[in-house]
């Protein structure tokens, strides 16, 4: 067959075509199951125990979609489409979101540590140092006022240590009260004064539109380290805290089984829900994991449990769905494993 012209443009045609389906981003952001590693190489305690099963992180798969994996995700399950902006806020950059991701990563490390330590009563010390502004609702009072990074130390003369004493000090106003910030933004020390707002989804609660992530210097004896590269998010909180306290205590909490699980973790030990609980699940089934964590939400209809047990029962998994409601729920299923 003889390659004419013709035939070159039409390959160039079909080249840029294929180009375009691949590599051109849509405005739909795509949700798929990822990855579920092992957590010894991320988490060392220093002369840290050793088990011989394996707590594993789990991880959704996310990214702004190409034409291809849009399709792809219409067709396969288990995948979700979301529009950007419901992911990434208008006005925030993707290297803005992704740092906001780490910052929650590291909180939630922080949060691990604490919980491990002291249920392990091992040396901690806790330092508070202010509060970070780590997303700004557009629209909300906040909104063009505060920015986000922002540190804040104080409100209307009263310290701020901890996201809690910023939180509890404004549900004790009304709406259309003025409260006035002390922050520290680029190490300088500055005033914003903002008009309180009741927000309707919240049942009338009073608030700026801001989340804060409160930050803490803990120094811990024996050391940890954690080596999560670009994971982020605070999803793995619990996994991480089940980690670390294996590591401190003699005892194989492991049993020799490998597990998995998710779940925010706060600094009294509570596991709270998190997103795509279904496709964490087919990462943890895919890696071989026996036993699988999962919120309970105090039973609450819907609970991340349940969408676990669902989604394991339509995989046709024999992975164990455990729901938990704290890291002492958690630790406790462990301890009573069959040795």
């Amino acid at each position: 067959m003889k390659f004419t012209k013709r035939h070159l443009v039409y390959l160039l045609i079909v080249m840029v075509i294929a180009f375009l389906l691949s590599t051109y981003k849509l405005p739909y952001y795509i949700y798929k199951p990822g990855d579920a590693g092992a957590l010894n190489p991320i988490v060392e305690v220093e002369g840290g125990y050793e088990s011989e099963g394996d707590m594993h992180l789990v991880t959704v798969r996310g990214g702004q979609a190409t034409p291809i994996q849009y399709v792809m995700a219409k067709i396969m399950p288990h995948h979700e489409l979301h529009p950007i902006e419901e992911i990434r806020p208008e006005g925030v950059s993707e290297e803005e979101y992704f740092h906001v991701q780490l910052q929650m990563m590291e909180s939630s490390q922080e949060a691990a540590i604490v919980v491990a330590y002291q249920a392990a009563e091992e040396g901690i010390d806790i330092q508070y140092n202010g509060v970070y502004v780590v997303t700004i609702i557009e629209g909300m009072p906040a909104d063009g006022i505060l920015k986000m990074g922002d540190r804040i130390v104080g409100i209307d003369g009263n310290e701020v240590n901890k996201s809690e004493d910023l939180i509890k000090y404004v549900e004790d106003k009304q709406a259309g009260e003025t409260i006035k910030l002390e922050i520290v933004r680029s190490d300088k020390h500055v005033t914003k004064e903002i008009e309180l707002e009741a927000f309707e989804q919240l049942d009338n609660k009073v608030g700026i539109g801001i989340q804060l992530v409160t930050d803490r210097s803990v120094e811990v004896d024996p050391d940890v380290t954690f080596s999560s590269g670009n994971i982020g998010g605070p999803s793995a909180g619990m996994m991480f805290s089940l980690e670390i306290y294996d590591q401190l205590t003699k005892d194989d909490l492991t049993s020799g089984y490998h597990i998995a699980g998710t779940g925010e973790i706060d600094y009294e030990g509570n596991v709270q829900r998190i997103g795509g609980i279904d496709k964490k699940v087919i990462a943890a089934d895919d890696e071989g994991c026996k036993i699988f964590f999962a919120p309970n939400e105090n039973g609450a209809e819907g609970s991340n449990y349940e969408v676990a047990k669902k989604t394991a029962e339509e995989i046709g998994t024999d992975m164990k769905i455990v729901p938990v409601d704290t890291f002492k729920d958690a630790v406790t299923y462990l301890q009573e494993l069959e040795k």
